[in-house]
């Protein structure tokens, strides 16, 4: 499905090349991470199949971490921030707020304060609006096992700068097929 082939080759040349998570690439050659493409338009069903997603990882301790990539949906950046506000305020009413996290990538993902032309916004570009579903246990681990974690997102704004934005632009338009 060209959905999850070009996030993989996302996670593959931006994520894991650069070091953009240093927890990646391990998660990924072990066949760790799920890819859940959500066909879905509608908010709610988007938000009912959050939580059948979390209801999987509850049951299925081979999948580490879940991508939920909406293929069709969420376009608008705001209109996925609002979404991304409802679906943290889910996890927390459903009693996975501590059980797992959400991190979001957008393609057109700014960070608020910072010019849309800002190369650090790469660090959550991606080649579609998506949900990273996290286990916050294996967080915790992977975190107490890595020098200064604190440091990462500053790394990560130091290292896309200095690669510059076209560079960020070429990288992730390469990997649409």
């Amino acid at each position: 499905m060209k959905p999850i082939l070009e996030t993989k080759k996302w996670l593959e040349t931006v994520v894991i090349a650069h070091n953009i998570c240093p927890f990646a690439e391990r998660v990924f050659k072990n066949n760790g991470i799920r890819f859940e493409v959500e066909t879905a338009t509608e908010i709610e069903t988007c938000l009912l199949n959050l939580i059948l997603e979390c209801e999987r990882l509850d049951t299925d301790e081979n999948i580490e971490t879940t991508l939920l990539i909406y293929a069709n949906t969420f376009a608008d950046f705001e209109a996925y921030l609002d979404f991304l506000e409802l679906a943290q305020g889910l996890l927390e009413v459903q009693n996975y707020e501590g059980v797992y996290q959400l991190a979001s990538f957008h393609p057109n993902y700014c960070f608020e304060g910072s010019a849309e032309n800002d190369a650090a916004n790469y660090t959550n570009r991606s080649p579609y609006p998506m949900l990273h579903l996290l286990r916050e246990s294996s967080l915790e681990r992977a975190l107490a096992n890595y020098k200064n974690p604190e440091k990462i997102p500053d790394n990560n704004v130091k290292l896309t700068r200095e690669l510059g934005l076209e560079k960020m632009k070429q990288t992730l338009a390469a990997c649409y097929e």
